[in-house]
């Protein structure tokens, strides 16, 4: 049983997922923040690959991709930064990013080394449903690897059901058309969610985008299994001197 499965079946609500940029604020901070994820609450940790063009990210995470590229963030130096991570790190990882870099790398010397490490899925935005399916779900399931597929409001509901089925671990649910870290009327996602919840969906649903208090992780509660933080989070490490501190004051406010 994967990592993922066994946390949606141990916890059926309130999961929560913390998207961090690898290699940000500082090259060698990639640890410890995920340790002090870890350690304040996070359920899962969502690892940002930076990249120079990423489509899904808004300002912020986009910023600190920026700064990640700029401390000499690579595919490369992340695997070494992660080798004995499970030493550590026991909750799920996943790694979000975009294609480009990942081919570059060589796409089965990266499911290897992701699965060496401890890696448990990947969530890529840019990688195409077709692709998918005919090149690289194979690949991906010979190395345990998950992969989480993104729908949105306007996704739907046949291709809604075919990314489901597709997907394992769970299913990104967008709250928006937006790029992540625009404000989210949670009013107006109501809608879109008791949609999603009534499909009997085969993964369990997390919800991102524009999700950064207590009152927006409970408001997604209601109709998920849990929320993605990312844009709020960054920005709460952008102004924080402690890594640590920073972390167990932002979780604590989510989390109350």
């Amino acid at each position: 049983m994967s990592r993922l499965s066994t946390l949606f079946d141990q916890q059926k609500s309130k999961v929560l997922n913390v998207y961090c940029t690898a290699g940000y604020p500082q090259l060698q901070s990639t640890m410890e923040v995920m340790e002090s994820l870890q350690k304040n609450g996070a359920n899962i940790i969502e690892l940002g690959m930076p990249y120079s063009d990423p489509l899904a990210d808004g300002e912020v995470i986009q910023q600190s991709s920026h700064i990640a590229l700029e401390n000499g963030m690579t595919i490369s130096v992340l695997f070494e930064q992660l080798k004995d991570m499970r030493k550590t790190i026991h909750i799920p990882v996943v790694l979000m990013g975009y294609l480009n870099p990942i081919l570059q790398y060589g796409i089965e010397a990266f499911c290897q080394k992701a699965e060496e490490v401890g890696i448990d899925g990947f969530i890529l935005p840019d990688l195409p449903q077709f692709e998918f399916e005919n090149q690289y779900q194979g690949l991906f399931q010979q190395y345990g690897l998950d992969f989480i597929f993104l729908v949105t409001p306007e996704t739907k509901e046949d291709r809604i059901l075919k990314l489901d089925s597709l997907s394992s671990g769970f299913l990104y649910a967008v709250s928006s058309s937006a790029t992540t870290g625009k404000d989210t009327d949670f009013n107006k996602v109501a809608e879109y969610l008791q949609k999603l919840q009534a499909l009997s969906l085969k993964n369990p649903l997390l919800v991102g985008f524009g999700i950064k208090d207590k009152a927006s992780f409970e408001a997604v509660n209601k109709y998920a299994q849990g929320a993605i933080i990312g844009s709020a989070y960054i920005k709460a490490l952008s102004k924080g001197d402690s890594i640590e501190d920073t972390t167990k004051n932002f979780l604590k406010q989510v989390l109350g």
